[in-house]
């Protein structure tokens, strides 16, 4: 059944399925490199919530250093230039932030292409079924119902395909944005939690350097 449903959809049924195969690759691939736990490792959290001084920040680096992803690639930038002014720390910070924000959301353009897509796709191939309608009644008349079915369940195959596509591909766009985000604001508030410690280091350094100046 499925297969006779395919072969009336026509020609518009083969770019329909690779969307569907993208949406569906997509999604699966973001829904499992999107879990929380997987970005916001507990452990980087752990050791950056319990910096207390200096001689803190080389555990700090080891643990950021055992994991890949966005959050340890921010942290790190923020201690391996904790000497640096808090400007420049921020700066760094905000950069490597910029580029890890391709990590979260890789994919999403094209699940959004495909959202977009699905439902013109769609509509061009019931523009063909229609259009392979007329033709057949320019030849045999419209007293031959038979003969038209085919252009006919064409048209409306692939509008049915093009929506069924393009509903859930929305859904889950919207949805994954939204969770990269949401990601990308927590990753943004360790940030500042970070450089707050990171500044605190900064100010007790200086004050003895300004009171023996004195």
């Amino acid at each position: 059944m499925g297969w006779e449903l395919f072969e009336q959809g026509g020609l518009m049924m083969y770019p329909l399925t690779l969307c569907s195969v993208l949406a569906l690759a997509i999604s699966l691939e973001r829904g499992l490199s999107l879990r929380r736990k997987r970005i916001i490792r507990p452990e980087i959290v752990g050791v950056v919530e319990n910096i207390q001084g200096p001689e803190d920040v080389g555990l700090a680096q080891s643990v950021c250093g055992q994991y890949e992803g966005p959050f340890a690639q921010v942290m790190r930038a923020g201690l391996d230039n904790r000497h640096l002014p808090q400007d420049e720390i921020r700066e760094s910070i905000l950069d490597q932030g910029r580029q890890e924000m391709g990590a979260l959301q890789k994919g999403l353009v094209v699940l959004e292409t495909v959202a977009s897509v699905s439902p013109l796709l769609g509509l061009l191939g019931t523009v063909l079924g229609m259009i392979k309608v007329f033709q057949e009644i320019s030849e045999v008349g419209i007293g031959q119902g038979n003969l038209l079915a085919g252009g006919i369940a064409e048209a409306i195959l692939t509008t049915a395909a093009g929506l069924f596509i393009a509903i859930p591909s929305l859904v889950f766009y919207n949805y994954f944005s939204n969770k990269a985000e949401a990601l990308i604001l927590e990753i943004e508030k360790y940030s500042n939690t970070l450089l707050k410690k990171l500044r605190g280091f900064q100010t007790a350094a200086e004050t003895p350097r300004t009171e023996r100046a004195d």
